[in-house]
C-alpha cells in the first residue's frame, strides 16, 4: 500500500453477550498488524443493549489500535423486556459510547456518514427489520452535502437497504427511496451488516452505481461463513477495493 492509499476495516455484528472471543482477538490483531486509517462497525455491537453488554464493547473498542466509527443495530436498543427503556431512551448507552471511543478520523479526500436504519417500535411484528424515516434520511443527505468535496463518499448503516443476493432479509422500508436519494446525493458506496454473510454488489439507482458491501459477524451468531471483516483500500482516482477476511479458526 502506498502512502497516498486508505486502507479502511469494516466489520459488523460483535455481539457482545454473545461475542466469539477468538474472533475479537484475531480482529484486534489484524487492527494492531495493518493499522488502519479507520475501523467503521455497522451496528449491532451488543445482544441486548444491556449496560454490561456496552461495557464490554466499550473496553474492546477502546483497545484496538485505530479510530472507530460507529452506527447502531437493531440489537443496541434496549430488548422488548425494557419496553419503556426502548420506547423513550432507545439510543442512550449507544451515544454514551460512540462518545467515548467514536468520532472517527479526519480523512481530507475520503468520508464516512452514517444513516440510522433502527426504529424503537414499527407497525409490523419483527421490530428487528430495518427503517429509513424521513429525518434520518435527510441528516445523512446534509452529511454528504457538507463533504462534498470528498472524492469518495461511503454511507455506513446497520440493515441492508434493499434485498442482498440470498434473500436473507427482506429490503428495508424507505430502503429503495433513501438509495436512490443518497445516490443522486453523491454516494458511491453504502456498507451495512445485519445478515451475518459478507456480499459485496452494485446496483443502477436511475443510472448511478451505487456499491452495496456486507459486512459478516464476529460472534457465534454464524450463518453460512465463519467470522469475518472487509479490509477497503482505496487510492485517490482509483477503485475501491475489497477483500473479505475470514477467521481461521
Amino acid at each position: 500500500m502506498t502512502a497516498a492509499a486508505r486502507l479502511l476495516f469494516h466489520v459488523s455484528d460483535l455481539h457482545f453477550g454473545f461475542e466469539d472471543q477468538a474472533a475479537l482477538d484475531w480482529f484486534a490483531a489484524e487492527v494492531a498488524r495493518e493499522r488502519p486509517q479507520a475501523v467503521i462497525c455497522t451496528g449491532d455491537l451488543t445482544m441486548r443493549g444491556s449496560a454490561r453488554e456496552y461495557a464490554a464493547a466499550q473496553d474492546y473498542l477502546a483497545s484496538l489500535a485505530a479510530p472507530i466509527w460507529l452506527v447502531p443495530g437493531n440489537h443496541d436498543v434496549p430488548y422488548y423486556h425494557h419496553m419503556l427503556r426502548r420506547l423513550a431512551r432507545p439510543y442512550t448507552r449507544f451515544r454514551a459510547l460512540d462518545a467515548a471511543v467514536g468520532g472517527g478520523a479526519a480523512l481530507d479526500d475520503l468520508a464516512v456518514v452514517p444513516l440510522k436504519t433502527v426504529a424503537r417500535a414499527q407497525l409490523r411484528l419483527n421490530w428487528s427489520k430495518g427503517r429509513v424515516s424521513g429525518p434520518d434520511l435527510d441528516a445523512a443527505l446534509h452529511e454528504l452535502a457538507h463533504h462534498g468535496d470528498a472524492a469518495l463518499r461511503l454511507v455506513a448503516c446497520h440493515h441492508p437497504l434493499i434485498g442482498e443476493p440470498g434473500g436473507k432479509s427482506p429490503s428495508t422500508r424507505g430502503g429503495r427511496r433513501a438509495l436512490a436519494a443518497l445516490a443522486r446525493a453523491g454516494a458511491s458506496v453504502v456498507l451495512s451488516g445485519h445478515v451475518h454473510d459478507p456480499f459485496d454488489l452494485t446496483v443502477d439507482c436511475d443510472g448511478l452505481p451505487v456499491r452495496l458491501i456486507g459486512a459478516g459477524t464476529l460472534s457465534q451468531r454464524l450463518r453460512s461463513s465463519a467470522p469475518s471483516y472487509n479490509r477497503l483500500e482505496w487510492k485517490h482516482g482509483g477503485d475501491l477495493q475489497v477483500t473479505v477476511c475470514h477467521a481461521d479458526h
